[in-house]
């Protein structure tokens, strides 16, 4: 990407019910939940702001009208009557996101604030010509609020596989071409299966993050978190 090239939308996943960080989540949305005073998805706008990210769009379901308010009409919402999943939600909201490739970043994730760039090399990953994927990979020993051992392996050449090349956690962030979702069906679905095609087509690659990652997805992983950045 050159000084004259737009920085890709961004497709901010704003819509999940949030249970597992119940009681907090009865009362706001689940990315409005604070971390050390700051809430979820400005930690993950503020990741991709320092990039130069200025065009987000979120999805919004679950008390999404105090998205609406707390954002003061400067984020776009793409409102979901009912859930439409990780993958229908981002196809729902296509019209919405003008760039090509565009960033689809979960809002329950975020590294410390100035503490790598990962997006830019996300783009130079994707520009290399044989990408519809780029994910963002952390490495299981520099996450907080992760469970699982990994979800993929990462070679040396960033080529994502399934057993071959460093194990990694997928970092919640891909950098993501409109066609993977050409032959995918209208309402509900998830992302997570777009991911499994690219990797047999090998066409999914990814980039290392060189900073901690913190996961909020419960109450634990919000500790973890804050107990990290403080």
């Amino acid at each position: 990407m050159d000084a004259t090239t737009r920085f890709p939308d961004v497709m901010l996943l704003a819509a999940g019910l949030g249970t597992r960080l119940r009681p907090i989540t009865e009362t706001m949305p689940k990315p409005l939940v604070p971390v050390a005073g700051i809430p979820l998805i400005e930690r993950v706008m503020a990741n991709a702001r320092d990039e130069g990210a200025k065009r987000f769009v979120a999805n919004a379901h679950y008390l999404g009208d105090q998205l609406l308010v707390h954002f003061a009409g400067g984020l776009k919402i793409s409102q979901e009557e009912t859930l439409l999943g990780t993958g229908g939600g981002v196809k729902y909201a296509l019209p919405m996101l003008h760039a090509d490739p565009f960033f689809v970043m979960n809002t329950d994730a975020f590294w410390p604030a100035g503490s790598d760039a990962p997006l830019g090399r996300m783009i130079a990953k994707f520009e290399q010509g044989d990408a519809e994927i780029v994910l963002l990979c952390v490495h299981p020993s520099g996450a907080t609020g992760f469970a699982r051992s990994h979800d993929f392996c990462l070679d040396p050449f960033g080529r994502v596989t399934r057993d071959y090349g460093a194990p990694v956690i997928y970092g919640g962030v891909a950098l993501v071409a409109k066609s993977v979702f050409a032959e995918t069906p209208d309402g509900a679905f998830s992302f997570y299966p777009l991911i499994e095609a690219a990797l047999e087509r090998e066409t999914l690659f990814g980039v290392a993050l060189n900073a901690p990652w913190h996961h909020v997805g419960d109450a634990k992983g919000l500790a973890e978190a804050e107990a990290a950045l403080a």
